[in-house]
């Protein structure tokens, strides 16, 4: 490595933004893995599976005829009418396709609602734990992620009261995920309601991050638009559609809201993937459906092996995740640093996890997520190395 010639200054938000440590996890297994180790993952937060079979070849005909030049930056109107078709079908609610935007990720839909909202010294509750890089999103503009500390007397959730009892002069409002990332917990109908009068009464805004919509396992999750037409709603086509690499999400705003973001979205990505967007469109075919549904299967199935197996080997796990595909696993029983913890764990027995900390500051160097996103066996053999290093 060469020797700077000179000093470089950075913007102050650089030292504010701390890495994502589950993508250091598995930067590492993957050289542990191309150096001939056996490396169980459990750290990774995206479906196992590769994108199904009807999806891939919607994008294989996007590009034969030619779909290769920008799209609106609002996203294909056929796709907002398709996912306006998909609220009404799944969930009853009628949502004007105009008030849905396709965004590069839903990690786009995050930058664009961080720069709606959020002003210089603006704040905004977010769970802790809970998903790191929504506090970056904010930082990013100079906003603030107002942490508030939750256990599992809420699920790990943000409740009305806890709201209100954190709301400062400065919030704006509250973000909150449905089902969450570590916990794998939902808010029912009635939690998103409680918390959406409170941000009301206050004059805030309500954003819920649903990316894990479609990966339920005990009942219907509930959309917050079914109890707040005036609420921000994030999603994603990663997590049960399984299109990671193809980079598409979608969010559902206000109408008031919509000439700002679209004013957003021309200067920050000016359009998403049209051959993205074009298979996306396939993604609501019945014979799809089926597909996913069938992989949803799986992961619960996955779950009510390893939650039970988790257990036994002395971790708590206080909270029965209900979505998404991870366990947020207590323990304090092995370690009070988490981090150290799950390198060893991965340097030495070849299991990749994700320790607590990355999620928040809240007892997070006693705890550890597990993601299910890979087959049975694999997990099987987790177990038992996890045994043996446990005893």
């Amino acid at each position: 490595m060469t020797t700077p010639s000179r000093e470089f200054r950075f913007a102050d938000r650089i030292a504010d933004i701390e890495p994502f440590r589950v993508v250091e996890v598995l930067t590492r297994a993957s050289e542990l893995a191309a150096a001939g180790r056996d490396i169980v993952h459990l750290a990774a937060g995206a479906p196992d599976f590769v994108t199904a079979a009807p999806i891939v070849e919607a994008g294989r005909r996007a590009l034969a005829d030619g779909h290769t030049h920008y799209s609106p930056s609002g996203g294909l109107p056929a796709l907002r009418e398709a996912l306006s078709a998909h609220y009404a079908r799944d969930y009853g609610l009628d949502i004007d396709p105009r008030r849905i935007m396709v965004t590069p990720g839903a990690s786009g839909a995050l930058l664009l609602l961080s720069a709606l909202l959020l002003n210089p010294g603006d704040g905004m509750l977010l769970t802790d734990p809970g998903y790191p890089c929504n506090r970056h999103f904010m930082r990013l503009v100079e906003g603030r992620g107002q942490l508030v500390p939750v256990d599992a007397t809420t699920r790990f959730q943000l409740t009305g009261a806890l709201a209100a009892a954190h709301w400062r002069e400065n919030t704006v409002g509250a973000m909150v995920a449905s089902p969450a990332n570590p916990t794998g917990t939902s808010l029912s109908l009635a939690e998103l309601a409680d918390l959406s009068a409170a941000v009301r009464a206050r004059n805030g805004h309500l954003i819920v991050d649903e990316i894990y919509h479609g990966l339920g396992y005990d009942g219907p999750t509930r959309s917050v638009l079914e109890v707040d037409p005036d609420a921000f709603v994030v999603n994603s086509f990663s997590k049960y559609f399984g299109m990671t690499g193809w980079r598409l999400g979608w969010l559902v705003a206000p109408e008031a809201a919509v000439p700002g973001l679209e004013k957003l979205a021309q200067n920050l990505f000016i359009s998403m993937s049209t051959m993205a967007q074009h298979a996306a469109l396939a993604c609501f075919q019945p014979a799809t459906r089926e597909i996913l549904e069938a992989r949803r299967d799986i992961f619960r199935q996955r779950r009510d092996f390893l939650l039970p197996a988790l257990e036994n080997l002395g971790l708590t796990v206080p909270c029965r995740p209900d979505g998404a595909f991870y366990i947020y696993a207590d323990a304090a029983r092995f370690t009070d640093d988490s981090e150290a913890f799950c390198w060893r764990l991965l340097e030495e027995h070849g299991i990749a996890l994700t320790p607590g900390v990355d999620f928040g500051h809240v007892r997070a160097r006693e705890h550890i997520r597990f993601s299910y996103a890979t087959s049975m066996e694999r997990l099987e053999e987790a177990v038992g190395r996890l045994s043996r290093v446990l005893g």
